[in-house]
């Protein structure tokens, strides 16, 4: 689906939801998200910024005291036991919200998944280390898991009752939820995993959780219209339809660069049964701003330079080009993440949007 500040543009549905049974995907199918829980998060966060409830560069410790815990992996000694050192400077919320605090996912960061397998034989070491110091690097991680619980504590409540309060009620967002119901989950695309031989083997649904934590930083539920209506009122200065969420001024901010020129965007795989290498855009400067990933040249035949993107671990991509004025979402669910084929899919969606829109 896309839609430029006023209207969807194009909507579309294609596939299965599931191989096994053959039942036509549509509009209203619902996804599991992962990282694109991050964006709502985000919002959220800078949404108690302008509350004054949150500050983007003071300690996060302030708020919630685990993270003036945090101690940097320096390296491992002769005996392979990690050296573990306090930060140089405290962990901020710019850090948590633009990726540079320090923590990684072991998916893509083989130290991380080193430490792990030494920490669970050693109970006293920290569960989570950063591995460098707070603004010092680009790495994609944990961060807004952080995020999710400094949203919790500064807004009072938890962060799916702040969700669905100040967000996800406001903008008719009803699809969009970390537990799902009976009717919702008869609509859900079951989860397929690609084959060696190429082919995609169908997964049966998850099981509901029987108590479901909602996470800063994935697992929630939505659908293609649900999503593109939020990405609307980013593209629309943070509102949509007579509804504010955020201020012209912070929705600038969060497209906005915040981490100079630290490369941002290209993962290393560590684990290719969950995600492939990711450079989504070979040879374009990559960089993150207070929520999206930035690329800051165009993307040949799609983008413009200023545009904002990220994604989910199952295949689930969104893009705004500010400059074209148009926002587009692509579900898709399939692992590994990265995955080639539902790539090429993506490009050529934005490929024909952009087409279509920009003047010729």
């Amino acid at each position: 689906m896309a839609a430029n500040e006023q209207s969807v543009v194009y909507e579309g549905a294609f596939g299965t939801r599931n191989l096994a049974t053959a039942t036509r995907m549509s509009t209203d199918t619902v996804f599991r998200i992962a990282s694109m829980v991050k964006l709502l998060t985000s919002v959220a966060a800078l949404q108690l910024v302008e509350r004054g409830k949150l500050k983007l560069d003071e300690p996060a410790a302030h708020i919630d005291e685990r993270l003036g815990s945090a101690k940097v992996l320096a390296g491992f000694d002769a005996k392979g036991l990690p050296q573990l050192r306090p930060p140089h400077k405290p962990i901020t919320l710019r850090h948590l919200l633009s990726h540079t605090s320090g923590f990684s996912y072991p998916l893509w960061d083989p130290n991380v998944v080193r430490y792990l397998k030494v920490a669970r034989s050693h109970p006293a070491l920290p569960r989570r280390p950063l591995m460098f110091d707070p603004g010092a690097r680009w790495a994609y991680g944990g961060s807004l898991d952080d995020v999710g619980r400094l949203v919790g504590i500064a807004g009072g409540k938890s962060i799916d009752r702040y969700f669905r309060d100040h967000i996800l009620g406001p903008l008719g967002m009803n699809d969009t939820a970390f537990a799902i119901s009976d009717e919702q989950r008869a609509r859900q695309a079951s989860l397929h995993v690609r084959g060696a031989d190429g082919r995609l083997l169908p997964q049966p649904l998850e099981k509901p959780a029987a108590r479901n934590v909602p996470s800063g930083g994935g697992g929630i539920y939505s659908t293609a219209p649900d999503y593109l209506t939020l990405l609307q009122a980013l593209l629309n200065g943070g509102s949509l339809g007579g509804t504010r969420i955020l201020r012209p001024q912070t929705v600038a901010l969060m497209s906005a660069n915040q981490i100079g020129n630290l490369q941002a965007g290209i993962l290393k795989t560590a684990n290719p049964a969950l995600s492939n290498d990711v450079d989504f855009f070979p040879g374009v400067r990559l960089r993150w701003g207070l929520g999206h990933m930035i690329n800051v040249d165009p993307v040949p035949d799609g983008r413009n330079a200023g545009s904002l993107t990220w994604a989910g671990l199952f295949n689930t991509y969104y893009w705004i080009d500010p400059t074209m004025r148009i926002a587009g979402v692509i579900m898709m669910q399939i692992l590994p993440f990265a995955d080639p084929q539902a790539l090429k899919v993506y490009r050529q969606f934005e490929r024909g949007i952009c087409h279509a829109v920009r003047p010729a």
